[in-house]
């Protein structure tokens, strides 16, 4: 194992942070990248990424790590510093106000001038085409902060990376995972292994969050070149949704590692046999047919009894109450469509327009930015 670091841009006198990566193997195969709490106050990953450090080490001392695993388990420590009254912010970034998982470099737009001339009719030529062509665009770009730092330093790490896995978790939720619809073949088996209650496709959500600028790139330069050229899925990246915030647990935290270890071991960048392929409870569904549920009034959120997380609830279901205790009135949330359950809020005080809950539909309908804040 090999441990880099990473300067960060210095915000102000007397201050300076880092990024730490770890890598294991020997590369020469394929590259893994893994980080966990780009959303600094989601912290479930970063007790994952603790359990696969001691999972990948103690492979690479039997020699059974192929290529590289590069792991990221603090990716973001700008966020990791910005308490409020002993409330951990690490959502946005305090000095911009900007969500830390969004504007990362276009890849795509990157190459964009210079890589239809580097095309071939060998598709294993392409990807390394794009992916120099990558690299020179990252290294091109002169960030003027610390924030633009550390992403461009996030990227450098990941472009190149064959799977790109970015650890997440909601307030409250069920296992869940986000991905580009041209990859989820290559997804589903670690959707399988992770038992997740919602896998949520989309192409472009816009924003530029970061495991959506990996994918993408390779779906856009394919819509651009491909009746021309051979372009690859040169990048699998998936968005996983560890549960909620509160879900901190060794127990789970070895669960969902090993889970992670097993999609690699079936991708044959651990060498082994990897376990029997659980069976997927809930099929994919695009996210432009996720139904946001907002708080029409501002009151006390009181969730029914059917609103648990990763259960299916059929259209029209009572889902929350927002009790206004001056007037009296009660708002009840329903969903007009029928999928799985697999967020809700944290707060028990819903201001009007927030969204108390998300259920995940089968049919695409909303347009537009497709994330949250």
């Amino acid at each position: 194992m090999q441990t880099q670091t990473h300067p960060l841009i210095s915000p102000t006198l007397g201050t300076a942070r880092n990024l730490t990566s770890f890598h294991y193997g020997a590369g020469g195969g394929q590259k893994i990248y893994i980080q966990s709490s780009l959303h600094a106050d989601e912290l479930p990953g970063m007790l994952v990424s603790h359990v696969l450090r001691q999972k990948l080490a103690a492979l690479e001392a039997a020699g059974k790590v192929r290529g590289e695993v590069v792991l990221m388990p603090v990716a973001n420590p700008i966020g990791l510093n910005q308490h409020v009254h002993s409330h951990l912010a690490g959502r946005f970034e305090a000095n911009s106000g900007q969500n830390f998982n969004r504007n990362f470099y276009d890849l795509a737009g990157l190459v964009q001038p210079v890589i239809e001339a580097r095309l071939t009719p060998d598709i294993d030529e392409n990807r390394q085409a794009i992916r120099r062509a990558m690299r020179e665009g990252l290294d091109a770009q002169q960030p003027k902060n610390e924030l633009e730092s550390q992403r461009l330093a996030l990227q450098k790490l990941s472009y190149d990376a064959d799977v790109v896995l970015d650890l997440h978790c909601d307030w409250e939720a069920a296992m869940h995972i986000y991905t580009n619809p041209d990859i989820w073949p290559e997804v589903e088996p670690l959707a399988r292994y992770l038992d997740s209650k919602a896998s949520l496709l989309a192409l472009d959500s816009m924003g530029n969050p970061f495991d959506e600028i990996h994918s993408f790139a390779w779906s856009d330069l394919r819509r651009r070149y491909g009746d021309r050229f051979p372009i690859p899925n040169g990048s699998v990246s998936v968005t996983i949704e560890l549960r909620g915030q509160r879900d901190v647990s060794y127990e789970l935290a070895e669960r969902d590692a090993q889970g992670i270890i097993e999609y690699l071991t079936h991708r044959g960048v651990i060498e082994g046999t990897a376990a029997d392929m659980p069976p997927l409870e809930f099929a994919a569904t695009p996210l432009a047919g996720n139904e946001p549920l907002a708080a029409p009034i501002t009151g006390v959120v009181v969730y029914r009894p059917a609103a648990q997380v990763g259960t299916w609830v059929d259209a029209g279901t009572e889902i929350a109450d927002i009790v206004d205790p001056l007037t009296g009135q009660v708002a009840t949330l329903k969903n007009t469509v029928a999928g799985v359950l697999y967020a809700r809020h944290s707060a028990r005080f819903a201001t009007a327009g927030l969204e108390v809950a998300r259920v995940a539909g089968a049919k695409a309908y909303r347009t537009g930015s497709l994330l949250s804040a």
